[in-house]
C-alpha cells in the first residue's frame, strides 16, 4: 500500500527526473604516503585556524565559513567578508545548510538556515610528494535544495586517488536567485556566493596541501548548470582551470532565465507574502522572517535559475556557448544513460501496475502531439522489455541526450572535451524508494552520484558497482590533476572531437566507446526540431 508520505517522496523523486544546470597543467597528482605519516588535523586559513578530524585515509573539515552570514540586513547583499579568528575554529561537524523548502527526498530535514555560506574541505590523510588538486564540488538540487555536507568526498579524496575535495553551500531559492519587481537586490546571488567559495580555495588551499593553480569546478543537475553559468560569467574568469559537468546540457533547453521570466516567478512569491506594491517591494519582503519566505516562495523544480542579468551572467550560457563565448578550459561532461527512468516507472509504483502499450501510445501523445506517431514509430514499444522501459527512452533521449551531445559539440571546437555516458543496467537507487518491477531503472537522474560520493539517499553499491566506482573516480581525479583521463591502466578514454566523437561508456565490466548518437536516437530528434 502506498502511503502519503511514500507518494509525496516517490513524486519528488520522479520530478528530480523530470527537470532538469586560463588552464594550469600539473605533471601528475600527487602521490600519497602511508598514513603512519598522518598529516595534523589542525590548518593556519587565512582568516584563521581549523580544527578537523583523521579518519582512515581523509582529513576532514566541515563547516568552514568562506563568507559572512547573510542575514540581517546582508540579506541580498553579495557575499561579504568573513570576520577572522584566532582561537582554533572547531570544524568536526558541518554547519547549517541554506534555507530550503522540506517538501523533497533531496531536501535537508530541517529546511536549513539564511546563515549557512560554509564549505567542507576532504584531502587525504598521508603526506604528499607534490601539491593536490583541488575539486570544488557544486551540489545539485535545482537551485533549490540540498547542501554540500551531504556529499561525503572519501573517494574522490582518499589516498588511492589524492585529491583536495571543497564541497560547497550556496544560497538557494527565494535567497540566491530571486528578482522581484522592486527588491533592491542582485539577482544571482548562488552564484557569486560559488565564486566566493573560489576565491577562498585561491587563498586557501596551499594551507591544506592543494595547488590553488589547478581547480577543476564540478557539479550535477542544478549544480552542472552552474558550471555551464561560471564558464561563461566574466567574474569567475581565473578562478578555475577545468570544469566537470554532469547531467547538464549547457546547450539546448536551457539552465537560466531571462529576467522577464524570473521577475514573472518573483512577482508570485512577493504576492505570497504579502509584498506585491513594488514601490515597498523591499522594505517589506526584507521584514519577512525566513519561515514566512519559504513559505511563500516557489518550491519544486522549476521555480528558480541564474539569471541572464548583464553583469554576473552577461547572456544565456546556452547561447554562449554554441558561440565560443566562455572560458576555454578542458571540459569533462556527460549524462546518465537512462536520466528518465525514475519518472517513467512512477506510475507503475504507485499503482503497482505496468504501463501497457496503449498506455505508453497514450503517453506519447500528450507528450509530443502531432509528432507522437513518429516518435512510436521510431520508439515500437516491441523492442523494448517493458511499455515503461520504451517511454523512459523517449523522455531521456529527447529531454537529455540530445542536449547533452550538442553541448559537447559546441564545447569540443573551442575545447578539449572527455564525453561519457553512465550506463550502469543495475545500479543502485534512493533508499526506501521502491522500483517497477516491469523494467530496469537502469542508470537514473542523480544515481552516478552514488559512485562519487557516499550520500545517505542511495543504496550502498555492491562489489561490482564498487570496482566501477573505484575506475570512475580515478578518471575524474586524474581529469583534475592533468585535464585528461588516461593512466593508471585504466580503459583507455579519447577525447571527443568534432571528426571523432567519442563518448566513453561507464558500466560495470563495460567500460569502452559507445555510438552514444545512435544509441539514443540522435538525428531522429534533431530532424524532428528542424522541422517545428
Amino acid at each position: 500500500m502506498i502511503t502519503k508520505k511514500l507518494r509525496v517522496a516517490l513524486l519528488a523523486a520522479a520530478a528530480v527526473s523530470a527537470t532538469l544546470a586560463a588552464m594550469v597543467i600539473t605533471a601528475g597528482p600527487a602521490s600519497v604516503h602511508p598514513s603512519a605519516r598522518a598529516l595534523p588535523p589542525q590548518v593556519m586559513t587565512a582568516e584563521g585556524p581549523v580544527q578537523g578530524t583523521v579518519a582512515d585515509t581523509v582529513r576532514t573539515f566541515q563547516g568552514i565559513p568562506y563568507a559572512g552570514p547573510p542575514t540581517g540586513d546582508r540579506r541580498w547583499k553579495e557575499p561579504q567578508p568573513v570576520r577572522r579568528w584566532s582561537s582554533p575554529l572547531d570544524t568536526r561537524a558541518p554547519k547549517s545548510a541554506c534555507a530550503q523548502p522540506t517538501d523533497q527526498p533531496i531536501s535537508i530535514e530541517d529546511g536549513g538556515s539564511e546563515d549557512c555560506l560554509y564549505l567542507n574541505v576532504t584531502t587525504p590523510a598521508g603526506r604528499t610528494t607534490g601539491r593536490l588538486p583541488v575539486i570544488v564540488w557544486i551540489h545539485g538540487g535545482s537551485f533549490t535544495y540540498g547542501d554540500g555536507a551531504t556529499y561525503r568526498a572519501a573517494k574522490l579524496a582518499g589516498a588511492q586517488q589524492g585529491a583536495m575535495v571543497v564541497t560547497i553551500n550556496y544560497r538557494l531559492g527565494t535567497f540566491g536567485f530571486l528578482a522581484a519587481p522592486g527588491l533592491r537586490a542582485p539577482v544571482n546571488l548562488g552564484l557569486l556566493d560559488q565564486q566566493a567559495a573560489l576565491k577562498w580555495v585561491n587563498r586557501n588551499a596551499g594551507a591544506f596541501g592543494g595547488d590553488p593553480h589547478n581547480v577543476t569546478i564540478m557539479g550535477q543537475s542544478g549544480g552542472g548548470y552552474s558550471v555551464c553559468a561560471q564558464l561563461v560569467s566574466p567574474s569567475a574568469r581565473g578562478l578555475f582551470s577545468k570544469a566537470i559537468v554532469q547531467s547538464a546540457g549547457c546547450v539546448g533547453p536551457d539552465g537560466s532565465f531571462t529576467r522577464t521570466q524570473a521577475e514573472a516567478n518573483g512577482l508570485a512569491v512577493a504576492k505570497a507574502a504579502g509584498c506585491d506594491d513594488p514601490r515597498a517591494a523591499d522594505s517589506c519582503l526584507r521584514r519577512r522572517s525566513t519561515a514566512e519566505l519559504i513559505k511563500a516562495s516557489a518550491s519544486g523544480h522549476d521555480g528558480y535559475r541564474p539569471v541572464v542579468d548583464g553583469k554576473v551572467l552577461p547572456e544565456a550560457p546556452s547561447r554562449a556557448i554554441a558561440a565560443g563565448r566562455f572560458v576555454r578550459v578542458p571540459v569533462l561532461h556527460g549524462s546518465t544513460h537512462d536520466e528518465m527512468s525514475g519518472l517513467a516507472g512512477l506510475d507503475e509504483i504507485m499503482t503497482g501496475r505496468p504501463l501497457t502499450a496503449e498506455g505508453y501510445a497514450k503517453k506519447v501523445a500528450e507528450q509530443f502531439g502531432k509528432d507522437g506517431p513518429a516518435v512510436l514509430a521510431e520508439y515500437p514499444v516491441v523492442n523494448y522489455p517493458a511499455p515503461g522501459a520504451a517511454l523512459s527512452a523517449v523522455l531521456t533521449d529527447s529531454q537529455w541526450s540530445t542536449a547533452a551531445l550538442d553541448t559537447q559539440r559546441a564545447l569540443a571546437r573551442y575545447t578539449p572535451v572527455y564525453a561519457y555516458d553512465f550506463a550502469e543496467t543495475n545500479a543502485p537507487y534512493f533508499k526506501s524508494v521502491p522500483r517497477p518491477r516491469s523494467f530496469s531503472l537502469g542508470t537514473g537522474h542523480m544515481i552516478d552520484l552514488a559512485y562519487l560520493f557516499d550520500n545517505d539517499l542511495f543504496e550502498p553499491l555492491d562489489t561490482a558497482q564498487a570496482g566501477l566506482s573505484d575506475t570512475v573516480t580515478a578518471y575524474w581525479s586524474r581529469f583534475a590533476s592533468t585535464g585528461q583521463v588516461n593512466g593508471h591502466s585504466m580503459p583507455t578514454w579519447k577525447r571527443f572531437t568534432a571528426r571523432s566523437p567519442y563518448v566513453q561508456r561507464l558500466a560495470s565490466g563495460s567500460i569502452e566507446q559507445t555510438d552514444f548518437a545512435a544509441d539514443h536516437h540522435y538525428s531522429f530528434w534533431k530532424a524532428l526540431a528542424s522541422s517545428q
